[in-house]
């Protein structure tokens, strides 16, 4: 039984295999590219007792950033989050330094215009050690299935193009390949972010018109219709 049944597998599968090559088709591939600029920026701050010879703690320092941030509309208990506390005891014991500690955050804002304020604002308390982490956009999952839905729509258009010459039409499509990796996500390297005219000399100093580099998304496909 199991030899029969494994027998009419493979007769199945070489006729539709056969149905398949059999058929007059017409194989494209269609191609979609966008830009979106991110709106989720993600800011990593360490406040360190170091930066300042142990004059303001870590808690001191915490609690001026908080302020200055709430000042700027941002909600902290949102969108500020502590990555790691740290203290340098171990080196102490070794050489017998002075004892810092340190926490990181995590801070996320919209845009590049927010950016530039927190910089100015943090810069103003004495808080400049600040690294862009990563960017994102909060619609992306969407944003890369609409632009594969306009590759397909792409690679239709182009096989209509290419059959008209020959008096002929397309009918469905009998196959899809989706290359999932045509298109880039999250651009996370910080060193990608270009921020243009980035003014840190004051906060009212932070000019308007900064912003991104937009993020590239590129979908394509392979497409194959039935020529009629």
């Amino acid at each position: 039984i199991f030899s029969f049944m494994l027998m009419i597998s493979y007769v199945f599968a070489i006729a539709q295999s056969k149905n398949f090559i059999d058929q007059p088709n017409i194989e494209v591939t269609g191609k979609y590219d966008t830009l979106i600029t991110p709106n989720e920026i993600y800011l990593k701050i360490i406040i360190s007792e170091k930066d300042n010879r142990g004059k303001v703690s870590v808690e001191q320092q915490e609690k001026n950033m908080i302020e200055v941030l709430k000042k700027l509309d941002i909600n902290t208990e949102k969108d500020l989050s502590v990555s790691d506390m740290s203290s340098n005891f171990k080196f102490y014991v070794l050489k017998k330094t002075d004892i810092f500690t340190s926490k990181e955050y995590s801070l996320k804002v919209k845009d590049a215009k927010i950016l530039s304020r927190v910089f100015v604002a943090l810069e103003a308390i004495g808080i400049s050690n600040t690294s862009i982490e990563k960017v994102a956009h909060s619609d992306f999952d969407a944003i890369v299935l609409e632009a594969k839905s306009k590759a397909v729509e792409n690679a239709k258009q182009k096989a209509w193009i290419l059959v008209k010459p020959l008096n002929q039409s397309i009918g469905n499509a009998i196959h899809i390949t989706d290359y999932e990796n045509n298109y880039m996500p999250y651009r996370a390297d910080a060193m990608v972010l270009k921020v243009r005219g980035l003014n840190t000399a004051s906060e009212e100093a932070a000019p308007a018109n900064i912003d991104f580099e937009k993020i590239k998304i590129s979908a394509s496909v392979n497409v194959t219709f039935i020529l009629k």
